[in-house]
């Protein structure tokens, strides 16, 4: 049987309004994994791949990831997680302000495995979150072992 490491939740959201309130509600819904927060893509890929206790070297991840940052796109973050070595099966949660039709289908066809539009009014948002929460206690992660 292989040893189970913790699933680090890696959140890549430049507003920080936005990034309290996700980290908020999951927190609620009862997620206590460890959450590692970046406002930018370059930042957020070195983590995921070249950081000793990134996930490309050091255990499973969940990624939840914004389509609009300050640096890249999201989803050439997502096409490179996707496409790309120990983390092309590391679940990837688009949750962004985007709804065009065109970008979720893209998203998808990428590889996200879910797609979350963030809700403009704060009550919706938070119980979308809550309920991404519940989401989150419930889904296996395959391990990097697993991955190569």
């Amino acid at each position: 049987m292989t040893d189970h490491h913790p699933v680090n939740i890696v959140m890549i959201e430049d507003d920080e309004g936005h990034a309290r309130l996700i980290e908020k509600n999951i927190r609620r819904a009862g997620i206590s994994n460890n959450i590692r927060h970046f406002t930018d893509g370059t930042s957020a890929l070195q983590y995921l791949y070249e950081a000793p206790e990134g996930p490309a070297r050091n255990g499973p991840a969940l990624i939840l990831l914004d389509l609009n940052l300050p640096d890249m796109s999201g989803t050439d973050i997502l096409a490179r997680i996707k496409s790309e070595g120990p983390l092309r099966r590391t679940p990837v949660v688009v949750l962004t302000t985007t709804d065009d039709k065109v970008e979720i289908q893209r998203c998808y066809d990428l590889g996200c495995n879910v797609y979350i539009t963030k809700p403009v009014n704060y009550e919706n948002f938070a119980d979308a979150i809550r309920q991404l929460g519940l989401f989150l206690s419930v889904i296996q992660v395959p391990d990097v072992d697993d991955q190569a």
